[in-house]
């Protein structure tokens, strides 16, 4: 019964870096991120947010953004309701860990961005 447990465990686990390999954002989607720096605490993404692109469905960890350039878009909450979000040069943003991406971003202008993951 212990063995039975023990595997359930490890093929859980495989399957789960599987899954995050398989989202990586720099493997899915090479052209929006890039590595800038990466050890074993931060991995260091270079990431371009485009008007009208439709990123692939990406997973990230716990993640610090900081915007490169004056960004704005329009997001739309669960009940239809529109909101402007805006950020200015240099501006750091924290970011949860999350799946992310299937939909356009519709972004004023093209917005550059550096995303610290914490690994």
């Amino acid at each position: 019964m212990l063995a039975a447990v023990a595997l359930l465990v490890t093929g859980f686990a495989a399957g789960v870096a599987f899954s995050q390999a398989a989202l990586d954002p720099v493997k899915v989607a090479p052209y929006i991120y890039t590595t800038a720096f990466e050890n074993d605490k931060v991995r260091v993404l270079k990431r371009t947010i485009r008007n009208g692109e439709t990123p692939p469905l990406v997973q990230q960890p716990d993640r610090v953004v900081i915007y490169l350039n004056p960004c704005a878009w329009l997001e739309e909450d669960d009940e239809g309701e529109k909101t402007m979000r805006s950020y200015k040069f240099g501006e750091p943003a924290w970011q949860a860990a999350n799946l992310h991406g299937g939909s356009s971003i519709p972004v004023v202008q093209e917005c550059h961005v550096v995303e610290v993951e914490i690994l």
